[in-house]
């Protein structure tokens, strides 16, 4: 299939819609692949309990649970456990700052200052639309802020006076400075023109309907998981934490099938209008003209801007907090959304991962080269990084799929070692393919899950994190 540009993509889709692709998979077959995937992680990270899911084309096509929310009561993950949504809360804060610009009780680029009488900071003139994209000079968490989730803050107003007297990090619009204290200020100015709690204007106008609510977390809820962290490999529960200084920030929980259907409807244009999302989209630029943002993402209003690995426009935002790590990622041009939340924090890269999880539901990428399953293969040999690698392998096919298993090679368990989650497990491939061929596979690591596909010259490589390639050859008899 071939790509067109992100910007027709993003303006095609908002002026005309756009039809969903053609599935690699049926959506038996396809949501079999995503739970394997997504019981295959979990199992390899040792993070307790996991959840994901699929919005496509105006529905959750795939809602996938696995672990355990409580260990400790042995109760399971299901399609109702509320999880952390730790940063990923920042989408829901900017939809709401939208909403209510679209009726004109917010102005994106009036100072802040001026919407919030009672602020009494001593900054420069800083606008929404800088704090939303991170450029407003305004500091994230310091070492100050060590103990911020031990008290009860009643209001936005109350949690923006812990950073109220603080010096900006930098002239406002001049610096990419990732900030969540500047999130509580975007909740106080939503409480200033809305009069009600953050989270209930959230339940209320951004998500009506939807598992999204304040952080259920130790609040008695049956369905809310418990937090996990883990200690030299070995999971413990974390300390109790309120997050009522940064509701807009990190402070938000919810169930998978809900945070990708909120995605859906930012794509559908049901939270704000198709247009405000479109401006949402737009990269800010610095005072030298840089777009705002990393190195594989640009900042529009809140949203992460950039491709997936076939280079669709593809935007997101990840969260990590005690207790989760999360993700929600749309392709709007194709009307299709994935969430993925964890119950622990753990080193991964979280949006390949999603997309990988995503893959069977979507169209499958142009280009790719025929492989067979290499059944017959007992050692590996390659690279990771710039270190050689070889091990033993073993291939099998289960349920149609093409699956792999292969020892670590102590270059990737010191590696790998580096994390706090459990980093010693066997690594698995998990063929897309129902008829058993290998051109792709979800390459299972602790780091997450990395796309795996085949090349011409009979070696197969996925990207392990932004700066170390694998590759691998299946082509080795025993030793």
């Amino acid at each position: 299939m071939k790509r067109r540009p992100a910007a027709y993509i993003l303006g095609a889709c908002a002026l005309f819609g756009s039809a969903t692709p053609t599935q690699a998979h049926s959506g038996t077959d396809a949501a079999a692949i995503a739970q394997r995937l997504l019981d295959t992680l979990r199992e390899t990270n040792g993070v307790p309990g996991m959840a994901a899911a699929i919005w496509q084309d105006g529905r959750i096509v795939w809602d996938g649970a696995s672990g355990h929310r409580d260990i400790a009561a042995g109760l399971p993950v299901t399609r109702d456990t509320l999880f952390r949504l730790a940063s990923v809360s920042k989408v829901f804060t900017v939809a709401a700052v939208a909403q209510l610009s679209e009726q004109g009780r917010i102005d994106l680029d009036a100072p802040v200052q001026r919407q919030l009488p009672w602020l009494a900071a001593t900054w420069p003139a800083i606008t929404p639309r800088q704090i939303a994209a991170h450029v407003s000079g305004l500091p994230h968490y310091q070492a100050v802020d060590a103990n911020r989730g031990a008290r009860r803050y009643a209001t936005g107003r109350e949690a923006v006076a812990i950073f109220a007297g603080r010096d900006l990090l930098s002239a406002p619009g001049t610096a990419y400075s990732y900030s969540s204290w500047g999130y509580t200020l975007l909740g106080a100015l939503v409480e200033e023109a809305d009069g009600r709690p953050f989270p209930d204007y959230i339940s209320a106008k951004v998500a009506p309907g939807l598992a999204i609510r304040a952080d259920p977390t130790n609040s008695g809820d049956p369905d809310a998981s418990r937090a996990y962290g883990f200690d030299k490999g070995r999971i413990i529960e974390t300390p109790r934490h309120d997050y009522s200084y940064t509701w807009g920030g990190g402070g938000l929980g919810g169930t998978a099938s809900a945070v990708a259907a909120f995605g859906g409807r930012m794509i559908d244009g049901r939270v704000v209008r198709p247009e405000s999302f479109d401006a949402m989209l737009v990269p800010v630029r610095l005072a030298d003209g840089k777009a705002a943002g990393e190195d594989d993402y640009s900042v529009g209003f809140g949203w992460r801007i950039g491709i997936d690995a076939d280079a669709a426009p593809f935007v997101h935002h990840n969260g990590v907090t005690l207790g989760a790590r999360s993700t929600l990622g749309l392709w709007r041009g194709e009307r299709t959304a994935v969430s993925l939340l964890s119950n622990a924090s753990w080193v991964s890269r979280m949006e390949p991962t999603a997309q990988m999880i995503a893959a069977p539901f979507r169209t499958v990428p142009a280009g790719l080269v025929d492989a067979a399953c290499p059944i017959a293969a007992r050692r590996y040999s390659g690279t990771f990084g710039d270190a050689a690698v070889e091990g033993w392998v073993r291939f099998r096919i289960e349920a149609g799929l093409c699956i792999g298993t292969a020892e670590q090679h102590p270059a990737m368990r010191a590696y790998f070692g580096t994390a706090m989650q459990r980093t010693d497990a066997a690594l698995t491939i998990v063929g897309l393919d129902t008829h058993g061929r290998l051109a792709r596979a979800g390459f299972v690591n602790p780091f997450g899950i990395a796309d795996l596909r085949a090349h011409a010259d009979g070696s197969f490589a996925a990207d392990i994190t932004a700066t170390r390639r694998l590759t691998l050859r299946f082509d080795q008899p025993d030793r």
